[in-house]
């Protein structure tokens, strides 16, 4: 069984005209549900339900605070390679653009855990390029055995791989997934993805599935927000999570909605998101799921991300770096995967955090072997 059937089922779904008949008390309803079915989530993410936002909001506060009290945990990324054999047009590392290409070495990469380590943060997320012949599972075992000396936690990010290869990485020390499938429309996901392994829409989508058959203990996924129609690309990835959340009952199931940034190639979202309805989605999200993680990358403005604290986001990265290394001070970070819009320090996240009620957890598990 596989999350492409729901996504089948809504195929010729017609949700301009659900939204068109979505009434107050339907919203409403959603709003009061214990519960909340696909068309109460539905409801939420209305052009109508724009007008409920601050009980919403209330309601989402209420609910992160019963399953996740005052806290934001943090993490922070670290590129190690930024080959790609991918032509996706609104990336950065795309295939096609002549950027400096860069692959870290072992050494490369323990000046950069040492740098990042002395920060204080202990949650990691270890992203490359999608190229598999230069960063195979080997290289990355490798990588990972080395980072889980100086960090609680190791996630990834990168091309998708089978249950078995996420298996191995499980046992070097990977305990985290972060896969996107960028967009749920197929047809604009074809448009978008030009040329490579990750043309392959259905191994992408089934890729976070096979990490959470491997044990990994967290699986976060998303939307590129932008790429396809906004409500619909919001609802299919809580139908997603939600997926993921009913099937793999030990599986942290986390959301994400980061929104498009400029990158090399200069690409233009098609489907622009706005603060008030990014805010209305990760509400919906929390009415819907209670029980996930939502995280909030620095991709957001840092005012955006204050307010998000009270509003349903679990998780922040801080004090991040979207280009190949750039965190030691012998090293510069190459030409960065997008360009990061909240660029306060790891100390002004923490203490912004602090300001709004809220404790900063740099450390909330250790990895048993």
């Amino acid at each position: 069984m596989s999350f492409y059937h729901t996504i089948e089922k809504y195929r010729d779904f017609d949700f301009d005209e659900f939204f068109a008949e979505v009434t107050p008390a339907a919203i409403e309803r959603a709003l009061a549900a214990e519960k909340p079915t696909a068309r109460d989530f539905l409801a939420l993410l209305s052009p109508a339900a724009a007008a409920y936002i601050e009980p919403m909001a209330q309601k989402a506060q209420q609910l992160t605070v019963q399953y996740f009290g005052r806290t934001i945990q943090l993490f922070i990324p670290l590129y190690i390679s930024n080959y790609c054999t991918n032509e996706c047009i609104y990336c950065g590392f795309n295939r096609a653009h002549r950027i400096e290409r860069a692959k870290l070495t072992l050494e490369d990469i323990e000046r950069e855990a040492g740098a990042i380590a002395a920060s204080g943060m202990r949650h990691l997320l270890l992203l490359t390029g999608e190229a598999r012949e230069v960063t195979p599972p080997d290289y990355l075992e490798e990588v990972v055995r080395l980072l889980k000396t100086y960090f609680a936690s190791v996630a990834i990010e990168m091309f998708p791989m089978a249950t078995g290869e996420y298996r191995r990485l499980k046992a070097a020390g990977v305990d985290g997934l972060t896969l996107y499938q960028e967009v749920y429309d197929e047809k604009i996901y074809h448009r978008v993805h030009k040329a490579g392994r990750k043309t392959d829409y259905r191994y992408r989508l089934d890729a976070p599935q096979r990490g959470a058959e491997a044990g990994l203990r967290m699986v976060n996924i998303g939307p590129l927000v932008g790429l396809g129609e906004k409500r619909r690309e919001a609802f299919l990835a809580g139908m997603h999570a939600k997926y993921l959340h009913d099937k793999f009952l030990e599986t942290e199931i986390s959301l994400s909605l980061p929104r498009i940034n400029p990158a090399e190639g200069g690409y233009r979202p098609a489907h622009p998101v706005d603060d008030k309805t990014f805010v209305q989605f990760i509400t919906a999200l929390r009415l819907f799921i209670p029980r996930a993680g939502i995280t909030v990358s620095t991709r957001e403005r840092a005012a955006l991300r204050d307010r998000l604290m009270h509003l349903g986001a679990t998780r922040f990265s801080a004090g991040s770096c979207t280009g190949v290394g750039g965190y030691a001070a012998d090293t510069q970070a190459h030409t960065p995967q997008f360009e990061i819009t909240d660029e306060r320090s790891i100390d002004e996240v923490v203490q912004a955090i602090r300001d709004q009620g809220y404790q900063p957890v740099y450390k909330d598990w250790d990895l048993i072997q």
